[in-house]
């Protein structure tokens, strides 16, 4: 740290100064602290929009109930900056990932909003054990042939991941007739879409009454998919150099047991941390693959690590 000269020592303490005397001038009393509340932060009702859909299915925005639900989704996601700021800068870097394994396992490109709903686009595990960027149970994963044990687990491998979740969702919206259906069974369960479904003789999830949980979550989906569809009209603003990017890499086969991983990653000039970082379906320090399965490593190019 470079040390203040004489000059730049008097314009601070000449500031610090100023800074004490303004503070003690708009000390608050009732009167001004009214006043500085009122004019210094503003909260605003959010316009809703007058269509929406979600998947090519409208949304029935004409429906007092259905509006109510999705401003308090679009209220709750807007006012909440920081996070809402978080979302755009990793959708800058995974979208682009994602977005082209949608259309190769044949989903619409919305359902894009749905893994920003699950898991805000990290590689967390929910307080239930649902991981990945697309939050599988590992019931589920196992189901649809996901490798999951104490060295390797697919719900952090986002190709995989991305292909389980098209399945799953492509059978429910046989199942249920349509995508919006699909995606409201992907939080209740298909059983528990069914039940309700029985229960209430009604096929349409916009006309159904279900557990807050999924009452809330289709609309979350739609007011996350219209804000960052519309960042500056809901007070978002950045810019390019502000978001996150994904890092080029290279793939190298490993069909092999490695002892230790630290040491595998040293001739690519990276850390374990780097190596976990772009491989995170890797579990631990070490693979036992006696069966000589192939596992294909992602290996950042040259000149991005020091």
């Amino acid at each position: 740290m470079k040390m203040l000269g004489k000059i730049g020592v008097g314009v601070v303490i000449l500031v610090v100064s100023a800074v004490s005397i303004h503070a003690v001038q708009d000390a608050p009393t009732d009167a001004n602290l009214e006043k500085k509340v009122v004019n210094d932060y503003n909260v605003y009702a959010l316009p809703l929009p007058e269509k929406m859909d979600f998947a090519g299915e409208p949304v029935p925005l004409d429906e007092p109930d259905i509006r109510e639900r999705l401003d308090r989704e679009l209220l709750v996601n807007t006012y909440w900056q920081s996070n809402g700021l978080l979302l755009f800068k990793r959708a800058n870097k995974y979208f682009p990932l994602i977005e082209p394994l949608l259309e190769k396992y044949g989903l619409p490109d919305d359902f894009k909003y749905l893994a920003v709903a699950e898991s805000g686009l990290e590689y967390t595990s929910s307080p239930v054990g649902a991981s990945g960027i697309w939050h599988f149970m590992k019931g589920t994963g196992l189901e649809y042939g996901l490798e999951i044990n104490d060295y390797v687990d697919e719900r952090y491998n986002l190709e995989k991941a991305t292909m389980v979740a098209a399945e799953y969702l492509k059978k429910s919206k046989e199942r249920f007739g349509n995508w919006t259906m699909a995606a409201a069974s992907y939080n209740a369960g298909v059983g528990g879409m069914n039940k309700q479904i029985n229960r209430q003789n009604q096929t349409d999830y916009y006309d159904l009454l279900l557990n807050s949980e999924t009452s809330r979550y289709v609309f979350r989906i739609l007011a996350l998919k219209e804000i960052m569809e519309h960042p500056q009209k809901y007070g978002f603003n950045f810019r390019e150099k502000d978001l996150y990017t994904n890092i080029p890499t290279i793939k190298v086969k490993v069909d092999t047991p490695v002892e230790d991983w630290s040491e595998w990653v040293k001739p690519y000039g990276i850390n374990y941390k780097i190596l976990k970082i772009h491989n995170p379906w890797l579990r631990d320090t070490y693979l036992k693959n006696a069966s000589g399965k192939e596992y294909i490593i992602e290996i950042p190019e040259k000149g991005y690590y020091k």
